[in-house]
């Protein structure tokens, strides 16, 4: 529908929904010169509230019209068979994905966020997969790793805390470990704001990733299959209304 619009000369284009509903914008205006503009209606509308629109939307409205446009970058995701997807936010490699893979749509559509931590909670007595990261150059041995364009992560959190939508790169966290206790203890660093302090994470500002291993992925929080796949920064790709404070 995006790139239908911009074929007919839409001069803008707004998405009223969450992260997953702009993904599916993105994927049509990448490229184009026509800006977009973020309305929120998701679950957690990470990107609302990374650029400071906020849920509400009488407010995201008032904030949008004050916007200015800003030329920068995605993130674009590729599989080993040739299958790529463009994304703003984030991408999501092992743990998390695996928790979008298995979470109930109609606990979902029910409950909203709390169907993420309902879920997250039921692996609690699992062990988490592993897989191999690699990044210019270094090798990683990992059970979760976030590449991110964005601070926010799930609305309320945030864990890439040096990422930013005006940079052209990812800030990439690498957890190590399987034991799915550790994980509970990660995101109590998390919620301290200290995550990337504790031992067995990593943090890297880079623009490309390879990732290894019968892993699961997510990207903007919806599932993207699984397998071995690359991350990389496709520079000066979208043109995006963000309110003029944003850094």
């Amino acid at each position: 529908m995006a790139r239908r619009a911009i074929d007919e000369g839409a001069d803008l284009i707004l998405v009223l929904g969450g992260d997953g509903t702009i993904n599916e914008a993105v994927n049509g205006m990448a490229g184009s010169a026509v800006p977009l503009g973020i309305l929120p209606a998701g679950t957690a509308n990470v990107l609302a509230m990374e650029l400071g629109l906020g849920s509400h939307l009488g407010r995201a409205v008032e904030r949008l019209a004050g916007s200015v446009q800003r030329r920068v970058a995605l993130g674009r995701m590729c599989d080993r068979q040739g299958w790529s997807r463009y994304f703003l936010a984030m991408g999501g490699v092992g743990l998390d994905a695996k928790i979008v893979y298995d979470l109930d749509p109609i606990l979902k559509a029910k409950t909203g966020k709390f169907a993420y931590w309902a879920t997250g909670l039921a692996h609690v007595t699992q062990q988490v997969g592993q897989f191999d990261a690699r990044v210019n150059g270094d090798a990683y041995r990992c059970g979760f790793a976030l590449i991110s364009r964005v601070r926010n992560y799930g609305g309320d959190l945030e864990i890439a805390t040096g990422a930013s939508l005006c940079k052209d790169d990812f800030e990439i966290v690498l957890f190590e470990g399987s034991n799915p206790l550790r994980y509970a203890w990660y995101m109590l660093g998390v919620a301290a704001k200290k995550v990337q302090q504790m031992a067995g994470v990593h943090t890297l500002h880079e623009r490309r990733i390879e990732l290894t291993g019968d892993v699961h992925r997510q990207i903007d929080g919806e599932y993207a299959g699984r397998g071995p796949a690359s991350f990389e920064i496709v520079p000066d790709a979208l043109t995006l209304l963000m309110p003029p404070t944003y850094q």
